[in-house]
């Protein structure tokens, strides 16, 4: 990717590469042979039969009940017969088909899907330092996200709008979501209203039937469990209603080593292992066929903080055994890209890119958080949002058929270079640099003295005044008038009827 001459017309801030739904031509890698991997499987099935998994929803209770599993107030205890049975009700792979039917994705296989930062309380940039979260940058990061081809689904709110009083703010947030971007989108589980709220939204902003929408997935949510080995309330309920619309779930444990699961990776992947398995048995106990998610989250933590540490030896090698767990059962799985770091420094560079080369080196297919994270999720960058663009760019680009076409192997060039000269002027290396040349927009390979000369910036300084840019030429996507209209009506409706009762 070229940056355009700054005298072209019309300017653009960079020139990215298209949409398209990427796939790894790799082969993944697998830490563990199959006779480890099915230890870990059959321990987490020991842990479902002999510890069992707390459910505070009255409702699952009664499906699990009626599946003949043993139930003890809260606690679930799950045959491995039942989830042998179980798995091969969810689907493999299924498409998540948004109001823009061309910004379709496809998720299990060989496919990969990047999102930005999701759930952040904070937001940040050079100039405005570090700070609460408002609508304004929440709209922001859905403009960013919308403008970069790399990420190809919106993983829940970017950056949490704190000045939306919590009865409306998902309300303002869908429509901007639906308003602002045509990518899939994620409703929260977070009580009845909210979720069916959500879905009610995106079923009107694309026009659809109740028939139409339940036919195949329009939207997502994701789940965590409240780990060590519990569910709770309103995910599940959350979960459940959306598999009953045939909508799309991710059930991510967020098992912590040494924290919530175990201090050993083995023993925090068995945990994840538990209590994913428990949540796909009650979805498919749902409905039969309910498109689930894989998700993992296993990292260690900081002993002497008791912080998550992420981009570590620990978490690449949980998330490549997460990828086999996740092919073992032929599902679709989602990771994350994460970093620590508080600033986009040095250190946010390094445990993003390891993140991500753990979740791609595992053939991981949604990828949570892939632009903007810092602080462990607790803030959204908008400097980082856009040097991990370029990293993800780099890694689509990566995963590119390599061209061995009789041109591309360049005998012919190198005949006409010959000994002891150069391809800089060879008619091969200027046809092939005018049609094909690929170059990240915030990378600056000069030498010192030509980059020192032309007033060197920090990659943050530039990264800042791409968003700028970015931000500035952003249009947003068009909407059908007559849905858009519906969207605002259900939304004021909704206002009107005080939202969702809070304690606040």
């Amino acid at each position: 990717m070229r940056r355009k001459n700054p005298q072209s017309k019309p300017s653009v801030a960079i020139e990215q590469l298209a949409w398209e739904l990427p796939c790894y031509i790799d082969a993944p890698t697998e830490p563990l042979d199959a006779e480890n991997l099915e230890r870990i499987h059959a321990t987490s099935l020991r842990v479902l039969e002999e510890i069992g998994v707390e459910f505070l929803n009255d409702e699952a209770l009664d499906y699990f009940k009626k599946a003949g599993c043993k139930v003890k107030g809260q606690n679930v205890r799950i045959d491995r017969g039942l989830v042998a049975e179980i798995l091969p009700r969810a689907p493999s792979e299924f498409e998540v088909i948004p109001r823009n039917d061309k910004r379709r994705v496809t998720l299990g296989g060989k496919n990969f899907l990047h999102s930005s930062v999701a759930s952040a309380p904070n937001v940040s940039d050079i100039e405005g330092g570090r700070r609460v979260g408002s609508r304004h940058d929440f709209q922001n990061f859905l403009r960013l996200t919308q403008y970069f081809n790399c990420l190809h689904f919106v993983s829940g709110y970017p950056v949490e709008p704190l000045d939306l009083h919590p009865s409306i703010r998902h309300l303002d947030c869908l429509y901007d979501m639906l308003t602002l971007t045509d990518k899939t989108v994620h409703g929260y589980s977070l009580g009845s209203e909210r979720i069916e709220d959500s879905m009610e939204m995106v079923r009107l902003a694309g026009g659809y039937s109740e028939a139409e929408f339940t036919a195949t997935p329009r939207m997502f949510t994701n789940i965590n469990s409240t780990s060590p080995l519990k569910h709770d309330w309103a995910m599940l309920d959350g979960a459940m209603r959306c598999a009953r619309r045939g909508q799309a779930v991710i059930i991510t444990p967020f098992t912590l080593s040494g924290a919530m699961a175990p201090a050993t990776i083995a023993g925090a992947l068995v945990q994840q292992n538990a209590e994913f398995l428990a949540g796909l048995t009650l979805l498919q106990l749902v409905r039969p066929e309910t498109p689930v998610v894989y998700g993992a989250f296993t990292s260690n933590v900081d002993l002497k903080s008791g912080a998550p540490a992420f981009g570590t030896p620990e978490y690449t090698r949980a998330m490549q055994i997460s990828g086999q767990l996740a092919r073992r059962y032929h599902l679709p799985w989602r990771g994350s890209v994460a970093s620590a770091a508080n600033c986009p420094d040095g250190q946010a560079v390094w445990e993003s890119l390891a993140s991500l080369n753990a979740v791609s080196s595992g053939h991981c297919n949604m990828i949570y958080h892939s632009a903007g994270w810092l602080e462990g999720g607790l803030c959204a960058s908008y400097e980082k949002f856009i040097m991990d663009c370029e990293m993800l760019q780099q890694i689509i680009y990566l995963n590119r058929p390599l061209d061995l076409s009789d041109d591309a192997l360049a005998f012919d060039a190198i005949q006409e270079v010959g000994a002891g000269s150069h391809f800089f002027g060879a008619e091969h290396t200027i046809r092939r640099f005018r049609d094909a040349f690929y170059a990240p927009f915030l990378s600056d390979w000069r030498n010192f003295e030509t980059w020192h000369e032309d007033g060197a910036k920090h990659v943050a300084t530039r990264a800042n005044a791409t968003m700028k840019a970015i931000l500035n030429e952003y249009q947003p996507p068009p909407i059908d008038a007559a849905n858009h209209e519906a969207l605002a009506d259900f939304v004021a409706r909704r206002k009107a009827e005080g939202g969702v009762a809070t304690d606040f």
